[in-house]
């Protein structure tokens, strides 16, 4: 799998789990009512690799085809009435050299084959003159054959597509006989009448296999992952929320995509809104994921009690010469080592509530609040607060697809302080930025990013893999192109 990184810039009120959150809901999918989160849209290319998959599933099943024993009496002049008998009919090789696929607005897919061909072999008896009987063997191939068949698309109960056959029609084009033993030339002089038969076995048994080989199908468009895990706090739907939308260049999905607290589906107090897939076809797969899915990622995580990170001095590496005391902190507010000598610290990094992101070309934004209180550790384990902070900040961020997950990379640019309580008396909040910069690169981004580089899972099918994936950021969502590659 092929992962492309894009760059882009993120302006955070938050610099804790907020970072999280932001990109836990790339890989979402988002939608409330009619208007989905995602969009997910098979060109042509995508199609043909169907086919091709299609093709090898159709040619197994048509190998299948049973030939019934044939029996009849014709009267063949001057002899007078025949009887004869074609039995152990098999099927030696079946080909399928010619196929197109297309599409049908409004309903599906049409699959047309030609010049397919079946070579089968089998038995002959015949009985004549009442006492006359004679027996061998026979070829028959059968050319030019061709199937038509419309696949329609709709969506299923459980909000998945769901295939069947509208109609097909199977043409028999050539039959060929050769006999082998005995008085087979009596056969060439009936041999139109077990034409006739033949073709009328063959052609009943073709759309009846197809039709087999299309509801095959639907076990496999049953995998398609409607609610999957993320963790042991959110799952992300991806169920269909209108039918699938044909036109004459590809069939486009409109998925729900909505992140959910495990067990519990409350909706947010926002809703999706339109948006539209640019004109994109030189990928097989695209999928486009919108700000809504993000925006629903961080209500579940802020619902859970999740943004929020307790900071303490053994998550500061030993080699940093500034410990999280009050000793350290009474450098910047010596009110601090007054009232609190000799102390740790702890400090609470807490959304105050669920960010609003949003994007435009190449660049996200997540706007959000946050509070970081400081603590001073009794010696009874008891918390003091000394301060309330207001924290904003920029964050850079690399979104980059990793086989069916969505992943990210972060780091901090700038952010920005006010003081929001004291309860040690007025200090310069300044004079804390050095010391807080350095706690957020070198504790929280580094946690954000083993977090993150874990990934959230992209709808998928079956044993799917992409591959030439690339990610866009376009006004409103993001969308990611790639190929799809299914293994055994």
């Amino acid at each position: 799998m092929k992962a492309l990184l894009q760059p882009f810039k993120v302006s955070v009120d938050m610099v804790s789990l907020w970072c999280v959150s932001a990109l836990l809901i790339f890989l979402s999918l988002g939608a409330s009512g009619t208007n989905p989160g995602v969009k997910v849209r098979l060109t042509q290319q995508g199609l043909e690799y169907g086919r091709q998959i299609g093709l090898v599933t159709l040619q197994e099943k048509l190998k299948t085809i049973k030939i019934p024993d044939l029996s009849g009496s014709e009267k063949v002049s001057p002899i007078g009435k025949v009887s004869y008998s074609l039995t152990g009919i098999q099927i030696l090789n079946l080909g399928l050299p010619k196929s197109s696929v297309g599409l049908v607005p409004g309903t599906g897919v049409n699959l047309f084959i030609g010049d397919a061909f079946i070579n089968l072999h089998g038995n002959w008896r015949v009985k004549y003159l009442k006492i006359i009987k004679d027996s061998g063997s026979f070829d028959l191939s059968v050319s030019r054959l061709s199937i038509g068949v419309t696949i329609g698309v709709k969506e299923d109960d459980t909000g998945r597509p769901s295939v069947s056959s509208a109609n097909c029609a199977a043409s028999v084009g050539d039959v060929s006989i050769k006999f082998h033993g005995g008085a087979s030339w009596l056969y060439n002089l009936f041999k139109s009448y077990i034409d006739k038969a033949l073709r009328s076995a063959l052609q009943k048994q073709i759309c009846s296999l197809v039709g087999e080989a299309i509801d095959e199908m639907n076990p496999h468009l049953k995998t398609l992952n409607v609610l999957a895990h993320v963790d042991k706090y959110a799952e992300i739907e991806y169920s269909m929320v209108e039918s699938p939308l044909i036109s004459n260049s590809s069939i486009d999905l409109s998925l729900k995509g909505e992140f959910y607290n495990i067990g519990q589906h409350q909706e947010p107090p926002f809703s999706p809104t339109p948006f539209s897939l640019p004109a994109q076809d030189s990928n097989m797969l695209y999928i486009s994921l919108s700000a809504f899915t993000l925006n629903s990622a961080g209500f579940v995580y802020n619902n859970a009690g999740v943004l929020e990170l307790y900071i303490t001095d053994d998550m500061i590496p030993s080699s940093f010469p500034v410990r999280l005391n009050t000793k350290t902190f009474g450098t910047f507010i010596p009110q601090i080592a007054k009232q609190y000598p000799g102390l740790m610290m702890k400090l609470l990094v807490k959304a105050a509530k669920e960010p609003n992101i949003s994007f435009e070309p190449n660049n996200m934004t997540v706007q959000a609040s946050s509070t970081v209180t400081a603590y001073a550790i009794q010696p009874n384990a008891t918390l003091s607060p000394l301060f309330i902070l207001s924290l904003n900040a920029s964050v850079s961020a690399q979104i980059y697809v990793s086989g069916l997950k969505v992943a990210g990379v972060l780091s901090l640019n700038e952010m920005d302080m006010t003081l929001v309580t004291s309860y040690v008396g007025p200090f310069e909040v300044k004079s804390l930025d050095s010391f807080l910069t350095m706690i957020v690169k070198v504790v929280v981004i580094p946690k954000v990013n083993t977090y993150l580089k874990q990934g959230y899972p992209l709808p998928s099918i079956g044993k799917m893999n992409l591959l030439n994936t690339q990610l866009q950021i376009l006004k409103d969502n993001v969308l990611i192109g790639t190929d799809v590659q299914f293994s055994a």
